[in-house]
């Protein structure tokens, strides 16, 4: 009962602390936008270690933080051969080859009515399409290994990125293209020069969606077939011997590697689109 009392104290405490900052005469300030969420973060975790462990909640349903950071210490060569097996290889393989493939999808589609007409609906059926159905399909296509899950992010990132990229490309005003052709200006050089900056916003959304996107594609496709190593074959094995503190492990994993991925594109676009009125203050 005391630790219970006292989680409920810690997160009074750091309700008080974090409103108190984003309210004060720092609020905008960029160290201040970095510690409110630190401190969420670090009194959510503090709350779950003093509730799991005053309600003495079963190892089974909820490990606590500590014996999760345990798990994760000694567990270390695991977890990195499944983050090189599911995300180095899976995801990324994926995402790069499905981005791409997007990116320059996306500009014969904004060359050709027919395709944008034409492909475009086919792509809102197919990122309809649930990926516990597609993935068990492209597993036997491709095999056990890696190759597979690259295939599953490769379907799941595809659509997005080329909607996202082909509404960018369209971004321009007609006034803005009217000028590039008053100045002669080739396909190509109206482009490189007007159409695909304008179109980076856009392209951006595309590539942090699909970040999260080929996270979650490549941990699910291990599900139904992978080698004996991976995040999704770990979790699965994990959960059937009921050691519920390396499936939080991996979680844990793969929360970081998801996060770390983001906030990479973010500061590229950042840096690339500084001149938009997202980018700025």
């Amino acid at each position: 009962m005391v630790m219970v009392l006292l989680a409920v104290l810690v997160w009074c405490l750091g309700w008080w602390l974090n409103s108190r900052l984003a309210k004060g005469p720092a609020a905008h300030t960029r160290a201040v936008q970095l510690l409110v969420p630190a401190v969420f973060g670090v009194t959510v975790v503090v709350v779950w270690e003093l509730l799991v462990r005053g309600l003495e909640v079963s190892l089974v349903i909820l490990p606590a933080p500590s014996v999760i950071a345990v798990r994760f210490a000694s567990s270390m060569p695991i977890l990195w051969q499944d983050f090189a097996q599911t995300i180095l290889k899976g995801a990324l393989g994926g995402y790069v080859i499905g981005c791409g493939a997007a990116f320059l999808t996306a500009i014969l589609v904004d060359r050709s009515d027919f395709l944008r007409r034409g492909l475009l609906p086919v792509g809102n059926f197919v990122a309809a399409l649930p990926i516990v159905g597609t993935a068990p399909i492209l597993v036997m296509w491709f095999g056990f290994d890696w190759h597979s899950k690259a295939a599953v992010v490769v379907a799941m990132v595809f659509f997005p990125m080329l909607v996202n990229t082909v509404a960018g490309l369209r971004e321009t005003s007609a006034m803005q293209r009217d000028l590039m052709q008053t100045y002669a200006a080739s396909y190509w050089q109206a482009f490189f020069k007007l159409r695909l900056p304008a179109a980076l916003p856009f392209v951006f959304n595309g590539l942090k969606i699909s970040t999260t996107l080929a996270l979650v594609g490549a941990i699910v496709a291990e599900f139904f077939g992978s080698p004996t190593v991976g995040m999704g074959f770990r979790i699965s094995t994990s959960v059937g011997q009921l050691a519920l503190d390396m499936v939080w492990a991996e979680i844990v994993v793969a929360a970081l590697a998801g996060s770390a991925f983001y906030g990479l594109m973010a500061l590229i676009e950042k840096t690339l689109t500084f001149w938009h009125p997202s980018q700025r203050g």
